[in-house]
């Protein structure tokens, strides 16, 4: 057991609200610690979150120690395009897993920050390394991880309110229609395939994507878009995108077709981020270049000059600003 906190209640209020204010953390973290019997009311275990506590009574809070999992060997590399004291933005490899899972045997991206030393967990004890925001194992591209605690909170709340703006390129097959579109469809697991996503209107959760066409390749067969994230949901480029009959190149989970172009892996690519810093409160802004793979595939797709002109963070920020 870690660190013991005693308070007395000095104005009756439910459990879970006052010592959210006490130990200045969510109150989903407060039901964690909770539900782990880590809380007590004059000197009894508390059953739930919702006690209303009275003036005066005793609560004691014994903090568990954080469960640490040992780190697996490293064998990737992860460009750091930005890190001080409180974040770090990193742009991710094509074919790393963010989170280890059961069905994940190889290091994650968790492994190569608990080589780094960035073991951050939470009050109810899980290790949580920072993750704000995850990428699918084929996605490349920006990702921001938090240094500390504060800083976690800070840049969670920011995903919430979308005060956190990130934008993607995909390479689509065929091209869009129109010069943006904007798709509103809610999210949930597919029922048929566990390992897809669908939109269903009645259980899923809203999701909104943007989509601007930034160049058509030599052939006209395939199309460079920019697309903006307004929700973070599983999949949600690509559930959206096949809602229209469009696939990402490289997308095997949904866009299988036997005709369909081969490539390595998915042409999905999280180019820009930018969010306030949780210190300076300034906003900052970040783009990750493309990888070998996808920079020399767009190169032989595309015209260069084109690409360079639509690829330019302002004429992107535009695109959208002008519409959404």
């Amino acid at each position: 057991m870690g660190e013991i906190q005693n308070y007395i209640c000095d104005n009756a209020q439910r459990l879970d609200i006052f010592l959210a204010s006490k130990l200045e953390q969510s109150r989903s973290q407060i039901a964690q610690l909770i539900k782990k019997e880590c809380v007590y009311v004059d000197e009894k275990k508390v059953p739930r979150a919702g006690v209303k506590l009275k003036l005066d009574q005793k609560v004691r809070v014994e903090l568990p120690e954080a469960q640490a999992q040992p780190a697996l060997e490293i064998d990737f590399e992860v460009e750091i395009l930005y890190e001080d004291d409180d974040v770090l933005v990193i742009n991710k490899p094509s074919g790393v897993t963010v989170h280890p899972a059961p069905s994940v045997k190889e290091a994650t991206l968790v492994d190569w920050l608990k080589h780094k030393g960035i073991r951050l967990s939470t009050i109810s004890g899980e290790e949580r390394h920072g993750i704000v925001h995850r990428l699918d194992k084929g996605t490349s591209g920006t990702m921001v991880v938090a240094k500390n605690n504060e800083a976690h909170e800070f840049l969670s709340s920011q995903l919430q309110d979308k005060s956190m703006g990130r934008y993607y390129i995909a390479v689509l097959n065929p091209p869009l229609k129109d010069d943006i579109t904007t798709i509103e469809k809610h999210i949930a697991r597919n029922a048929h395939n566990r390992l897809k996503m669908a939109c269903e209107d009645n259980t899923g959760k809203y999701a909104k994507t943007m989509f601007k066409n930034l160049a058509l390749s030599s052939d006209e067969k395939n199309q460079l878009v920019a697309c903006k994230l307004f929700t973070g949901r599983t999949h949600q480029i690509r559930v959206h995108l096949e809602t229209i009959n469009r696939h990402i190149i490289g997308d095997h989970i949904y866009g299988i077709s036997p005709k369909q172009e081969k490539s390595e892996r998915i042409l999905l690519h999280a180019y820009m981020m930018y969010f306030i810093h949780p210190t300076t409160k300034e906003k900052v802004s970040f783009v990750a270049p493309f990888d070998a793979y996808m920079k020399e595939y767009v190169n032989k797709k595309f015209n260069t000059e084109t690409i360079n002109e639509v690829m330019d963070t302002s004429y992107i920020l535009h695109s959208f600003t002008a519409d959404s």
